[in-house]
């Protein structure tokens, strides 16, 4: 059994907690930022493959308190560092993060930890030169309180990079975080979904990806895959194979994006068809001013300009006041929009049921929901039957 680390948005971590639940994993604790789980090497595989929220996965390799440089070495050449790294392995300190700790300078403290593994694995293997012609092995060290957690990225690049957005629009909203939000609301596949500021479209994509069941990383490469003695070749196909035999990208949701720019939407398009759901979303080119919907019970959800030039901040209380606007004329929705814009709340002349406080990046911004009724029961019980009845259908054919 290894224990992971499951890093993660700030304030967005019973989201992850949740996910990783459903893995059928066990968490160990829950920190600021960071969930941890226990669970075997396949575990790992699975997280890295399906977790639509967290950010990477980590394999800990220890765990210890150091308050001077002396201790951060010695603890570090403690660790049996040769039951993780081969004898040809390319290794560093990718990242090495200080919160409230007595060592709190990033360089020193990836150059120490590096020099401290290389001498364990020099009395372990019997080398004086290490050729790190082998496969890469990045680690990632966290500091918070003194406390030191010391971990392998699985990952790789971050798990934001599905592999699908190759094309991008200004103010992009990263899959994580756009898919953890998604998480924070009643959504879901038999409910009508409506970004009039869908940009690249990532919004729109982890809705249909989430209506799919299709597991966000089956179209990316990981680092762990290049490590067959913790994690083997074999499993990770088998996975893969599983989780692409569970996706279903015949349902129908209702899923719409709108942007005021035709080659934004072109985009959009595009990276949809990339992500295997283009068929899935409605993409067009409209002002949010023309902004309407026959259907009720529907959701708003969407990210809307920040107003990063003096001229476009300008543009933003009429922006915001027209979705506002709109979103009242849109009869028992919902909507939740995520801006660093003070005025939303004016803007949609009521106060938010909820907001939260969430970094976009290093942007600090606000989720806030503004909840419409539910749909009567017997309509929702509908939808469930029309739902199950399409899955039994697709059951029976397969």
């Amino acid at each position: 059994m290894f224990t992971y680390i499951a890093p993660c948005h700030f304030g967005l971590e019973s989201v992850c907690k949740r996910e990783i639940l459903d893995l059928g994993c066990e968490i160990s604790r829950v920190e600021d930022g960071r969930v941890y789980f226990t669970g075997d090497e396949e575990a790992g595989i699975l997280a890295n493959l399906s977790l639509r929220t967290a950010e990477r996965v980590l394999l800990q390799v220890g765990e210890f308190t150091a308050l001077s440089y002396e201790e951060l070495f010695e603890h570090t050449k403690a660790l049996p560092w040769e039951a993780y790294l081969p004898r040809d392995a390319r290794f560093w300190v990718a990242k090495a993060s200080s919160v409230r700790s007595a060592l709190f300078s990033p360089s020193d403290i990836q150059s120490l930890m590096k020099k401290a593994m290389v001498e364990r694995l020099k009395q372990a293997y019997h080398l004086t030169v290490f050729p790190e012609s082998g496969a890469a092995y990045p680690l990632r060290v966290s500091l918070l309180k003194d406390r030191v957690s010391v971990g392998l990225d699985i990952s790789g690049e971050s798990l934001h990079k599905r592999g699908y957005r190759k094309l991008v629009s200004k103010a992009p909203i990263t899959e994580t975080l756009a898919a953890a939000l998604l998480d924070l609301t009643p959504w879901h596949k038999d409910r009508i979904l409506v970004d009039p500021f869908c940009g690249s479209g990532t919004f729109c994509i982890e809705a249909a990806l989430k209506a799919a069941g299709a597991a966000p990383g089956l179209h990316r490469s990981f680092s762990g895959e290049n490590w067959p003695h913790l994690f083997p070749q074999e499993a990770w196909q088998r996975w893969r194979e599983d989780l692409a035999a569970q996706a279903d990208f015949s349902v129908k949701p209702d899923i719409q994006g709108y942007d005021i720019d035709e080659s934004i939407i072109r985009a959009a398009r595009e990276n949809a068809r990339l992500a295997g759901v283009e068929s899935m979303i409605h993409f067009q080119a409209r002002d949010v001013k023309n902004l309407s919907h026959s259907k009720k019970y529907g959701f708003l959800i969407t990210n809307p300009p920040y107003g990063e030039r003096l001229e476009d901040k300008e543009a933003l209380p009429a922006l915001y006041g027209s979705l506002g606007e709109r979103f009242r004329a849109l009869e028992d929705w919902s909507a939740y929009v995520i801006s660093p814009y003070e005025g939303v709340e004016r803007a949609f002349g009521r106060k938010a049921d909820k907001n939260r406080k969430i970094y976009n990046g290093m942007m600090k911004t606000y989720f806030y929901e503004f909840r419409g009724p539910k749909p009567p029961l017997a309509l929702s019980r509908t939808r469930e039957r029309d739902v199950s009845e399409a899955d039994r259908v697709r059951a029976t054919k397969g």
